[in-house]
């Protein structure tokens, strides 16, 4: 039967939407390991993720965990820097730190057949690092360079500003990392806090393609791991908002802008509504803020609303880069497009584009053993598992346009914002 190109694909939405569970299995110390196999994938992805223990160190050592972090591989006990380098190239490995405000560790991308070969020495990363003073110096110095390259970028600038509009400049989320936190850090500091506060409450996510004695096998070598438990955590002050910060830069032609307020976690049950509605807002290409402040009136190249967590912190934030003659009137259209999708039903047409977009968008995210990983490590850490995107997909299958607008005017009608401008 021939194919007639002169007919477009029949187009149908997907009905289903289930995602296997990863294998759960406990190591001696009591860390769990999350499994996902991969058949016929040669790749293996592990990742020791621990809480981090930052909360408790003095603002003026914030430093402190990402530098011990990223100087695991300038040299061990048995190797130098360049060695360490030399043996994971030759067998085509990467081992990367993983940073964020509340979790820390290190992960190994290998080929399976060299796997366990590497294995020893990833994880003497955990055990042996010497933390070499020149090294150190080498990475404070460009460590420095990089906050002077950051300070003068516009984007950069404007949200670190805007996390210290929201959360205030005392807050461990808010305060401004200066060269007097470089100058803080050495190798004494690192060495402490690496005894001391790494390795703690650690789960592992690993990926590949393993016979159940392979898998055995890997087990009890991950055993090795100097893994504990009691991650130290202190309460965190209570955030002191700003409602407007400005730096104001004479020869500046744009700026840099945020617009943003506290929301809502991903547990709620809010969020899956939430989400569509930041979405239609700012959160794709064919969003209204696109179409108005992009596509109508020209005053930027991008402009992207998202929805972040940062440990029990939940917030909504716009960015945008726009010509600094017209930041007044972006942000009066922002509001005026969010006082709009409170008010006034979305056209069955936008719905439906909408609807198509997510579901699809929805569906890529799982294009990988990788992305499964990740997607899951996303929902894991907020106390969830792959039931929320199941949930999702059942809720972006059916929701209404009166939906969005109860829920717009729900998170959106409060004035109280943090505004950032940099230019």
């Amino acid at each position: 039967m021939a194919l007639d190109r002169s007919k477009a694909p029949q187009f149908s939405l997907p009905t289903e939407f289930a995602l296997p569970a990863p294998q759960q299995f406990q190591l001696a110390g009591g860390s769990k390991v999350f499994y996902f196999s991969t058949p016929g994938i040669d790749a293996v992805k592990l990742e020791v993720i621990c809480n981090s223990s930052r909360s408790i160190l003095p603002n003026s050592h914030a430093l402190i965990p990402s530098f011990t972090l990223q100087m695991l591989q300038e040299g061990t006990s048995k190797f130098t820097a360049q060695q360490l380098a030399e043996l994971f190239d030759f067998h085509g490995a990467e081992v990367y730190p993983t940073l964020s405000y509340t979790q820390e560790g290190l992960s190994l991308l290998c080929i399976k057949k060299h796997l366990f070969t590497l294995l020893p020495t990833f994880i003497s990363l955990f055990t042996e690092a010497t933390f070499p003073e020149e090294n150190l110096a080498k990475r404070k110095s460009q460590r420095a360079l990089s906050l002077k390259m950051d300070q003068e970028k516009p984007s950069s600038r404007a949200g670190q500003l805007f996390k210290k509009g929201l959360f205030g400049p005392s807050h461990p989320f808010g305060q401004e990392i200066t060269e007097a936190h470089i100058s803080e850090i050495t190798p004494a500091l690192l060495q402490a806090y690496y005894q001391d506060h790494l390795w703690k409450d650690c789960s592992l996510f690993l990926s590949g393609d393993f016979t159940p004695h392979e898998l055995e096998q890997l087990l009890d070598t991950l055993n090795q791991l100097p893994l504990k438990q009691g991650a130290k955590k202190q309460g965190l002050p209570a955030p002191v908002a700003t409602a407007l910060l400005l730096e104001d830069r004479a020869d500046a032609v744009q700026s840099s802008i945020r617009l943003g307020a506290w929301s809502i976690p991903k547990h709620h049950e809010d969020f899956p509504a939430l989400a569509v509605f930041n979405t239609l807002l700012g959160g794709y290409f064919g969003s209204r803020l696109v179409k108005n402040i992009r596509e109508d009136k020209g005053h930027t190249y991008g402009i992207h609303s998202s929805l972040v967590e940062l440990d029990e912190y939940a917030y909504w934030v716009i960015a945008a880069d726009v010509k600094k003659a017209n930041q007044e009137e972006v942000f009066e259209e922002i509001e005026k497009e969010i006082q709009i999708l409170r008010t006034q039903l979305a056209s069955p047409e936008e719905i439906e584009i909408l609807k198509n977009y997510l579901i699809g968008q929805l569906f890529t995210k799982f294009s990988s053993p990788f992305d499964l990983i990740d997607q899951f490590k996303g929902v894991y850490y907020a106390g969830l598992d792959f039931s929320f995107y199941e949930k999702r997909f059942d809720y972006l299958k059916k929701f209404t346009a009166a939906d969005l607008l109860s829920i717009g005017n729900r998170y959106f009608s409060s004035p109280d914002r943090v505004q950032v401008r940099v230019g």
